[in-house]
């Protein structure tokens, strides 16, 4: 059978992060992509110019349409919006016996405010507990627990458990806001830690890492295999991307990844 994933997420219309990172990823890893959208954005390589909601019935519809016609093995979730949208994909979801992977998205490389912060509860009330995964990093993680950011591995850490305590199944703790040479992901699950690491890439083309490496994970559990395996192997992927990416020309601000590194160069 064909691994079938859903993207629920926002539209980027540069094309680099959102809901069209999510299939162009789903698609280069061998799987089947479908999606939800939650949002328009107006977005290139250097800002956000505007954003509209999609209503909740609309997403709603969008979600019972795709679950009555395909066997989603993986859901993806991005770029909600508001508090409506999260309790209306939290709804969508219930009962689904599917693994979901939640990327908190919160504020655009660009700087852009992509949730409110009056939104920051539901999500915490509805689908932390729901996800199979949550991939936070340092600014997201620290906005979900009111604290500071993390520095350090140690700190990462902490705060990772400390979602665990909220009600997180497993969260990943994305590195690369810190400062250093190596970038370094946590993988805190209530029986381990296990961590990532690769050498920082000195390139501004990074557009896009944080949905691509979600629905790269995502994508791994539609294929059956077991978490600590789909992140490796998304770990892995994305490097060789933002590596592929750094010789890209697209826009005059940052620039994507190389989502379709290992089928066409650079």
């Amino acid at each position: 059978m064909t691994p079938i994933a859903l993207t629920i997420a926002g539209s980027d219309s540069g094309g680099g992060a959102g809901i069209q990172a999510d299939l162009k990823t789903f698609s280069a890893l061998g799987v089947y992509g479908a999606s939800v959208l939650t949002a328009v954005t107006a977005q290139n390589t250097m800002t956000v110019t505007r954003v509209e909601a999609v209503t909740p019935a609309m997403i709603a519809a969008q979600i019972a349409a795709v679950f009555d016609d395909f066997s989603v093995g993986a859901v993806k979730l991005g770029m909600l919006g508001d508090a409506d949208a999260i309790v209306t994909v939290a709804d969508g979801l219930a009962g689904k016996d599917v693994p979901v992977v939640l990327d908190p998205v919160m504020v655009a490389k660009s700087g852009a405010v992509l949730l409110p912060g009056t939104a920051i509860e539901a999500m915490l009330r509805r689908l932390l507990p729901a996800a199979t995964i949550i991939t936070p990093n340092l600014p997201e993680a620290a906005r979900l627990l009111n604290r500071p950011e993390a520095v350090d591995a140690v700190e990462m850490a902490s705060q990772g458990r400390a979602l665990l305590d909220m009600g997180a199944r497993a969260v990943l703790m994305k590195g690369g806001h810190g400062r250093g040479e190596v970038v370094t992901d946590l993988l805190v699950t209530p029986g381990r830690t296990i961590v990532f690491e690769a050498p920082r890439q000195n390139t501004r083309n990074t557009h896009g890492t944080g949905c691509s490496l979600a629905a790269a994970i995502a994508a791994g559990l539609a294929q059956g295999l077991v978490l600590p395996d789909a992140i490796a192997r998304a770990h892995g992927w994305l490097q060789d991307a933002i590596r592929a990416g750094a010789r890209l020309s697209l826009g005059r601000g940052q620039g994507p990844v190389h989502h379709f590194h290992r089928f066409w160069p650079a």
